[in-house]
């Protein structure tokens, strides 16, 4: 999937192990987002130390946007307009191959360098944290109470753009099977992972009488979208 971008493309992006898994395009990002609802802020504090949390996230056009409270540590530092990297990772499988050196994984991740910047204006944290909310549960902003000027206050936005990044993507069964390993009698192939939604879980708390919404039911694979 080897593609360069010039947009895209830097120095620091450059892929140099198995450089044809990765990619430098924006299809092949969003792609990556739209497999994932969660990724890890990485930001240096004032101390030096590298500081790396996970948060949910979510995108409009070329920005991505992240949030928490005021008092968070990384949203904090990420406030003051320094550089941050964004990873979002997606495991496919795991690979298991004859020998454990060349067990591994199947994934899709991304590595997204910004400068970071706190959003101020009103609309577009609205806007931003619309994007959070139904990135991850589509709809919920629409249907939920949304933020008031309150907790608005107590929430803190921090939008990266999308100018700066690599995709790379690892699929496909052991690497092992043109090796001499190949002749032992040891089973190789990959185990699938995928996070699904399960049956929901009404609040104990919920009044009676308040049904849960279709498009929540249906989240649930088959077979398991009774309510518990």
């Amino acid at each position: 999937m080897q593609s360069v971008d010039g947009e895209h493309f830097t120095e620091r992006t450059r892929l140099r192990r198995f450089p044809e898994n990765g990619s430098h395009s924006r299809e092949d990002l969003t792609a990556v987002l739209d497999a994932a609802f969660y990724g890890h802020l990485a930001v240096q504090v004032d101390s030096g130390s590298p500081f790396v949390v996970p948060t949910i996230f979510g995108y409009v056009d070329n920005l991505l946007y992240v949030h928490g409270s005021v008092a968070s540590q990384s949203l904090r530092q990420g406030a003051k307009g320094v550089e941050v990297t964004f990873v979002v990772t997606v495991v496919d499988a795991f690979v298991l191959a004859r020998s454990v050196f060349e067990h591994s994984l199947n994934y899709r991740s991304a590595v997204i360098y910004s400068l970071a910047e706190e959003v101020s204006d009103q609309a577009e944290k609205e806007v931003a944290l619309r994007a959070i909310s139904d990135h991850a549960v589509p709809g919920q902003w629409g249907y939920a109470r949304t933020p008031n000027e309150m907790e608005l206050r107590k929430t803190r936005v921090l939008r990266l753009t999308l100018d700066e990044f690599s995709v790379k993507v690892s699929d496909g069964p052991p690497g092992d099977s043109d090796s001499d390993d190949a002749d032992l009698d040891v089973w190789a192939g990959i185990i699938p992972i995928r996070i699904v939604a399960d049956a929901p879980v009404s609040d104990p708390a919920l009044r009676s009488g308040i049904e849960l919404p279709l498009r929540l039911e249906q989240m649930a694979p088959p077979g398991s979208s009774k309510i518990r």
